[in-house]
């Protein structure tokens, strides 16, 4: 197998990630447990180290596709390791996702490992390994609403449940926006196989650009209002209510200020 072309080393987690998973245990506590004075803080801080270790996976997700898929090289760039820090684009993969929730509460991961594709044969391997990151967040965003289609909230404090509405609500983004046939994001990563050699080469310089492009696009008020629409759709199917990703991105925006209708104080 593939993974034994791989040093123990490489797949080890990286305290680097172990601790992002600690501060997102321990902020999901004092949302749980209301010990902070503004929980806004509490939900900022849970949030955005859950999205962070999100990125984590997805990345991991397309290494470890890619791994079994024949690129051997994707141990020795430490990407089996978790380590955010070991990523090609540490500001796409990291930073303007965490500042795109916070300007506009939307998830968009950016494309962070690199892949040595010539090593991979079969176009279906190419497709699989781009597929790999958002069928991730799908995962993710299944995860943080199994309590809400389940009907498991008894019990579940209002500042923890509107934190993984809009924790879910930037899962279902992220894996819808990251879908898309752009080049630059995954959804394209999953057609290219299948285009022409000559259209490859004409796209291709316009791959740095894609991220940016979908999020200015979002900005549109037309657009803005379809897409959330279509998001509202999805969370509402998984037994999310739009009132609970509002009032999790009110509590997020700490610093604005909670809205009287998201009250978890009461």
């Amino acid at each position: 197998m593939t993974t034994a072309t791989t040093r123990h080393g490489d797949r080890r987690i990286s305290p680097v990630f172990l601790g992002i998973l600690a501060v997102t245990a321990v902020t999901g506590w004092a949302t749980w447990t209301g010990f902070a004075e503004q929980p806004g803080v509490a939900v900022f801080l849970f949030v955005t180290s859950a999205w962070i270790v999100s990125l984590c996976l997805h990345e991991y997700a397309h290494a470890r596709t890619a791994l079994h898929s024949g690129d051997i090289s994707i141990g020795a760039k430490g990407y089996l390791t978790l380590n955010p820090a070991k990523y090609t684009h540490a500001l796409l993969s990291v930073v303007l996702p965490v500042l795109f929730v916070i300007m506009g509460g939307i998830g968009l991961p950016g494309g962070a490992v690199f892949i040595e594709r010539h090593r991979i044969r079969g176009r279906w391997r190419h497709s699989l390994i781009s597929a790999a990151g958002p069928l991730t967040n799908v995962l993710f965003a299944l995860v943080c609403t199994a309590p809400f289609w389940l009907g498991a909230l008894d019990g579940v404090p209002l500042a923890f449940r509107f934190a993984l509405a809009f924790l879910a609500l930037l899962q279902v983004t992220a894996a819808i926006l990251n879908s898309l046939p752009v080049p630059g994001l995954d959804g394209y990563g999953v057609l290219e196989p299948w285009l022409s050699r000559s259209l490859r080469s004409q796209v291709e310089p316009f791959a740095p650009f894609g991220l940016l492009f979908v999020f200015a696009l979002l900005w549109v008020p037309a657009v803005n209002g379809v897409f959330f629409d279509v998001i509202d759709s999805i969370l509402s199917a998984l037994g999310v209510h739009e009132l609970e990703t509002y009032c999790g991105l009110e509590l997020f925006r700490f610093w604005q200020g909670e809205h009287e209708l998201c009250s978890v104080t009461a």
